[in-house]
């Protein structure tokens, strides 16, 4: 994970774009590519970041042992460039919940910006830690995060 967890805005109940729990990012020399902005890589990182910070911020320790979150599937849309030394907001809400899947999205746009520099839908899947097996996101789960099923 990358610097400075903190987070604003809805830990519980984050289900759109306005009602987002929020990070920032600064873009930092290592993360500019060949063509002097943010490498794509990068962008999934500060996705997978958000995703991890929300989760720890509201699952308990005992929850945070027991169980894991995998990445499925990530869908990414790249639209305004970030260069070095820019700063990002980082925008992650909840989506639709199946089984053991949530979707997670992300919006990474520079403060004030009308577009995204990169788009995010993430398919998570949560896994028991000790039978490595999926594991149902039931009430306990949808309560930390203040959302019910679709």
């Amino acid at each position: 994970m990358t610097a400075d967890p903190t987070l604003s805005g809805n830990l519980a109940g984050a289900r759109s774009y306005e009602t987002a729990v929020t990070m920032t990012r600064q873009a930092l020399p290592e993360h500019i590519d060949e063509l002097g902005h943010v490498n794509n890589a990068v962008y999934l990182i500060w996705a997978q970041d958000a995703g991890t910070v929300h989760w720890r911020a509201v699952a308990t320790e005992e929850m945070q042992r027991d169980l894991v979150w995998v990445a499925l599937r990530h869908e990414i849309d790249y639209r305004d460039q970030v260069v070095e030394g820019e700063t990002v907001e980082i925008r992650t809400w909840l989506g639709r919940v199946s089984g053991p899947r949530f979707i997670r999205h992300i919006d990474i746009r520079k403060p004030g910006a009308k577009r995204f520099s990169a788009k995010v839908e993430t398919d998570w899947c949560l896994i028991d830690a000790k039978t490595r097996k999926p594991r149902r996101v039931g009430p306990d789960i949808l309560d930390l995060f203040g959302v019910t099923p679709d």
